[in-house]
């Protein structure tokens, strides 16, 4: 206590020197974002670097002992999913649901619901748990768990806030610091906001447009000073299109839009019928035979199966090796599938772009196109597959353009993601994220003991 007496007496100090009551409101309300910001930054590179070390380890194993998998991979899998489930049951899967959840529940009335889906205990387990099931060869991704990190430190920071200091809303927070968290993993602030806008609240910009521009620049600018100058994908080459490419756009759109909406819904389906098993030995049972499709999968068929299928993008968009046997984008579906249906920690959200990719690669071999053709297929793919799974076309163009620096596609990349949307919408009337949000609300309204670490202040009245 005498350390923030201290600190708040040497801020009123400052202020008073400077006789600007607004500016000292400014500043006291943006200091919290900002320390946000530059701790998500730093979250998110961490974390990256870990998991790009584990998916290197991953494919070392398989190149030098690919038999080992048979083994590795059913452990890997039982052991994140026995973390979660025994320690933090909601840092299982994405953690895009678990945000949007918590913004639905930051008010005065349900705020102490919100420790369920974030907190600090919860995002050690989403690490750890992620981690693991990506060693074992799982196909998930890390940007939406680094949404709900990012969500997570956010809300810490607003919970340590001392009683003096002025009260700021725990909505705008958790809203800042998951767009945050987006821009910071893709490096992609113009998608941070965006993503913010259409897929988390319904909320106008004006609420919340100060903290949502400066936390997502501080933590885009933070990771950049550590990673340097890049683009999560690189720079493709893109140009001189024909007329009629928009025919093998709008030929990808709607595979991809499909395809995307249908992973969902079966991810969904069967989620549903684990929900109704009781007993514990056929929970672990199911998760170990989900580790060795995995296996049998990569052994038998073909590796790429494993990790987030970012190199899949990488390979296609600059190599020469452009297009793809068929059975490569059914793999690269059904992987993540079997992953995210474990109930361990990982997102879809990149392995749905290399899903995407995969599609593109596949449709422009059979359509026999050339190099700069197939790189504007595989950026469609992926946008399609993304609009698919979220739903939310403006955002999945936003970050394709911004990860390829591809601006010159952009009227395809749009047209891809509203034709995906059509198509999506008449597979699932929501996008994948509402279902797994409103499954995660009627989940905490059966817990009926208030978590010790609750916060009290509860105030999303005040102004960011």
């Amino acid at each position: 206590m005498k350390y923030f007496k201290r600190i708040k007496r040497r801020i009123e100090l400052f202020f008073d020197a400077a006789n600007n009551e607004d500016l000292k409101n400014n500043v006291l309300n943006a200091l919290p974002f900002w320390m946000g910001a530059m701790v998500t930054g730093l979250a998110a590179v961490v974390y990256a670097k870990l998991f790009s070390l584990a998916e290197l380890g991953t494919l070392y194993i398989f190149h030098h002992a690919s038999w080992l998998f048979f083994i590795l991979t059913p452990l890997c899998f039982w052991v994140a999913w026995r973390l979660v489930v025994k320690y933090a049951p909601f840092a299982r899967g994405s953690g895009i649901p678990q945000v949007m959840a918590s913004i639905e529940l930051a008010n005065p009335k349900h705020n102490h619901k919100v420790n369920h889906f974030l907190s600090i205990k919860l995002v050690i387990i989403k690490v750890v748990s992620s981690l693991i099931m990506v060693l074992g060869g799982g196909a998930i991704g890390r940007e939406g768990p680094t949404i709900q990190i990012s969500a997570a430190i956010f809300k810490k920071i607003n919970d340590l806030l001392p009683e003096w200091y002025p009260k700021i809303s725990r909505r705008n927070m958790i809203i800042t610091g998951a767009a945050a968290g987006l821009a910071s993993a893709f490096n992609t602030p113009l998608g941070g906001i965006v993503f913010a806008i259409e897929e988390l609240t319904k909320t106008h910009l004006n609420f919340f447009k100060s903290a949502l521009l400066t936390g997502v620049i501080i933590s885009g600018l933070t990771a950049l000073t550590l990673l340097g100058p890049y683009l999560y994908l690189g720079y493709p080459k893109l140009s001189d299109f024909p007329l009629w490419i928009v025919f093998p756009v709008l030929l990808t759109a709607g595979v991809s839009g499909y395809a995307g909406s249908w992973m969902a819904r079966s991810i969904l389906y069967v989620l549903a019928r684990k929900k109704v098993i009781k007993r514990h030995s056929l929970k672990v049972a199911m998760v170990v035979v989900a580790g060795l499709i995995m296996a049998s999968l990569a052994f038998f068929v073909d590796e790429r199966v494993l990790g987030s299928g970012k190199e899949i993008i990488v390979t296609a968009l600059f190599s020469e090796e452009k297009h793809l046997d068929w059975h490569i984008a059914l793999l690269r579906i059904v992987g993540p599938m079997v992953s995210f249906t474990t109930g361990a920690s990982g997102g879809v959200f990149a392995p749905s772009l290399g899903a995407g990719a995969s599609i593109g690669a596949v449709l422009s071999g059979w359509l026999d196109l050339s190099n700069t053709e197939t790189n504007l297929m595989v950026l469609c793919g992926m946008v399609g597959f993304l609009t698919g799974v979220t739903r939310s076309p403006f955002t999945s163009s936003i970050l394709v353009i911004e990860m390829t620096n591809s601006h010159n596609t952009i009227f395809y990349l749009m047209l891809t993601a509203l034709l995906a949307n059509l198509i999506a919408s008449l597979v699932m009337k929501h996008s994948f994220y509402e279902y797994l949000k409103e499954q995660y609300l009627d989940e905490v309204q059966k817990h009926n003991v208030v978590p010790a670490s609750s916060a009290t202040d509860g105030t999303d009245t005040a102004k960011p």
